[in-house]
């Protein structure tokens, strides 16, 4: 039964395969491990690269098929565009799919990308076989006008240095004021009435992998009340759960909690193949 199911959400497996997929006005660097596996497909922090999950793809092993991409002007190769908004990293995964021709795919998204698989699995419920969650997609109104200045200020002293750090991959080509937005409206859309509705119209298995403690440009225990908005959505959709509370903070929880990240992906595909 597995093996059945696997070729048919998989339509185009084979090799592996690295190359550019095209969108909008850009083009995204793209690897696709190939094979019958479960697709899986990972979603990167806001400004980080796919190289980011080494360690959860070595976990997982050769057995699925994992998909990475590094967002619009991120990593080294994906070029810049006119349009870094949210819906369009959310439009990004379908064309990373339709390009690899993925019919259905198990979401992995960390931080920024934990919202982007929130959103599409809850967009594409026949699509999507389920979610792992990674310290993010937290409704919270954490976003208000002191925060707002913090970020911009933030993200102009960050401009002073980027351009040195470009050519490694590890900042995006985009400009200061750019980042600012995106972060910005992160805050938006993770106020509790715009991902809350989200969040409890999901009908798919979803597993949260948390973080404790804070993270980069966060103070005291903010990161920690941002969590705790989850309570009540883990209490009004049972298809969303707690898969693991981890002891590492939010900015190394891939590099140290790798294995519980994992063992969400297995969980959420098991649940899903047991539907069928």
């Amino acid at each position: 039964m597995t093996k059945n199911r696997t070729s048919s959400i998989s339509s185009k497996a084979g090799s592996q395969w690295t190359g550019m997929v095209p969108v909008d006005d850009t083009a995204l660097a793209v690897t696709d491990t190939g094979g019958p596996g479960i697709p899986v497909v990972y979603l990167n922090g806001q400004f980080a690269t796919q190289g980011y999950w080494r360690r959860v793809l070595a976990e997982l092993g050769p057995g699925w098929r994992h998909i990475t991409y590094d967002e619009r002007a991120r990593g080294k190769k994906s070029k810049q565009s006119a349009d870094y908004s949210f819906e369009a990293a959310v439009r990004d995964v379908d064309a990373v799919l339709a390009a690899r021709g993925v019919d259905r795919a198990l979401v992995v998204g960390w931080s920024y990308g934990a919202f982007v698989g929130a959103h599409w699995a809850g967009r594409n419920p026949d699509r999507a076989l389920g979610a792992v969650l990674v310290d993010g997609a937290t409704p919270y109104d954490w976003l208000d006008e002191a925060m707002e200045q913090r970020i911009r200020k933030l993200f102009r002293r960050v401009g002073w240095f980027a351009p040195l750090l470009r050519l490694t991959g590890l900042t995006p080509r985009m400009t200061a004021a750019e980042m600012a937005e995106c972060n910005i409206e992160l805050g938006r859309i993770s106020r509790e009435r715009e991902l809350g509705p989200v969040l409890d119209g999901i009908t798919v298995p979803v597993r949260y992998v948390l973080a404790s403690g804070s993270s980069l440009g966060s103070k005291g225990d903010e990161q920690e009340r941002i969590r705790a908005g989850l309570d009540q959505v883990f209490e009004r959709n049972p298809n969303i759960r707690l898969g693991a509370k981890v002891a590492s903070n939010h900015d190394a929880i891939l590099k140290k909690d790798f294995a519980a990240v994992a063992e969400a992906v297995r969980e959420v595909a098991a649940l899903d193949l047991a539907k069928h």
